[in-house]
């Protein structure tokens, strides 16, 4: 959320596509996985549409794109520990998220107090408005699932896995991206490198099913 301020949705997910680099080495690090040549070369197209898709950005801001790759190692690193813990702990996707919650729970609480959100959304106008607790209500339904779809994933299959399964959501998220917020104007070259990406994940979930 800090680096779309200075980055427009679609060039967010872009960058966002070169987590799966990121979780690659992590998994690599702390678990010792091996990976075939044909699962890298599929990672390697992903990673290459991502850069020919962002080639022609000219709205370049360096605190934006340093805060995107920053969420891209936190984000290797928290899957990959997901994964690990998952299968050695014994611990059900339900009880990693209460875990994650509660050692998440106070740190949060701490940096919200720290940056000042906590009293500007005390001050909310409408934190008790009816129709903005229904759609809170709603925000937190869903991040439930979402959340729960992202432990059970990973725990079952990989870290890498669950990064992939992320980037076939980009198609409707980059469509919006343009169409709602823009930002972005439409250019060859990024829907080119677009779809090497979504070739990409196809590869990979080929090579995964037929165990390459």
């Amino acid at each position: 959320m800090e680096s779309v301020r200075g980055v427009n949705v679609p060039m967010y997910t872009t960058l966002r596509r070169t987590t799966v680099v990121f979780t690659m080495i992590v998994e690599s690090i702390l678990a010792g996985q091996k990976y075939s040549r044909p699962i890298i070369g599929s990672v390697v197209i992903i990673v290459f549409g991502a850069f020919v898709a962002g080639a022609r950005d000219l709205s370049f801001d360096f605190y934006g794109y340093a805060v995107v790759f920053l969420s891209n190692i936190t984000t290797a690193i928290y899957l990959a520990t997901i994964a690990r813990i998952g299968k050695s702990s014994g611990l059900n996707s339900f009880g990693l998220m209460w875990c994650n919650g509660i050692v998440c729970g106070p740190f949060l609480l701490l940096w919200s107090l720290i940056r000042g959100d906590l009293a500007l959304t005390m001050d909310f106008p409408y934190l008790f408005s009816p129709g903005f607790l229904v759609v809170m209500l709603m925000s937190c339904i869903l991040a439930f699932f979402l959340n729960y779809s992202i432990f059970l994933n990973t725990t079952l299959n990989s870290a890498v896995t669950q990064t992939i399964c992320g980037n076939l959501k980009d198609l409707f998220t980059i469509s919006l991206g343009w169409f709602i917020f823009g930002g972005l104007p439409f250019d060859l070259l990024n829907v080119l490198g677009q779809l090497l990406g979504f070739v990409g994940s196809g590869l990979y979930a080929y090579y995964k099913l037929m165990g390459k």
